[in-house]
């Protein structure tokens, strides 16, 4: 897969972008894999809908519990478009560089839809609004940092915009 859109990179950020892209689209079955260029970002982001549900969180998952206990029904988990900031392993960034990439983005990526999921909120009852809310107004910011080893090995981490409590198990 070529990045057409992104001509003016060096060769190595080219390169890295094209690991990470491969990574998610053929080892982890992400779907709508696209990058994301402006100028005001210090190198691309890459966007894409995962599988399955990568992070909830946890005042989310006591609405989400809340209104199961009211529905009597699970609520379906359904996946969320996210953010994927490719790193080298070698690359050493410092809290201001991931401050601008925040500074620099929307909580939600382009075309996920969450607009729409959040003005049906309402429909449902007050616990229902609850919980829908987490997937539109209440998202915080978050990026999932895909660091690229040597060998081309990509391992994954969260990085939020903020602090964020611990989840519960």
């Amino acid at each position: 897969m070529a990045l057409p859109d992104l001509p003016d990179l060096p060769d190595h950020l080219t390169a890295l972008t094209q690991v990470v892209l491969s990574n998610l689209e053929f080892q982890h079955d992400w779907t709508g894999v696209q990058t994301h260029r402006r100028t005001n970002l210090p190198r691309p982001l890459i966007y894409g809908l995962p599988p399955k549900r990568l992070y909830v969180h946890p005042d989310e998952q006591i609405d989400i519990i809340k209104a199961e206990k009211e529905r009597g029904a699970p609520i379906p988990q359904e996946p969320e478009v996210e953010w994927v900031l490719p790193l080298h392993l070698s690359e050493k960034w410092s809290p201001a560089q991931f401050a601008a990439v925040f500074d620099a983005i929307d909580a939600i990526p382009p075309g996920s839809g969450a607009d729409d999921e959040a003005g049906e909120a309402g429909e449902a009852g007050e616990a229902a609004a609850q919980w829908k809310l987490w997937r539109g107004p209440k998202r915080g910011k978050r990026v999932l940092l895909a660091t690229v080893q040597d060998d081309s090995t990509v391992t994954y981490y969260w990085i939020f915009d903020g602090l964020v409590k611990p989840r519960q198990n």
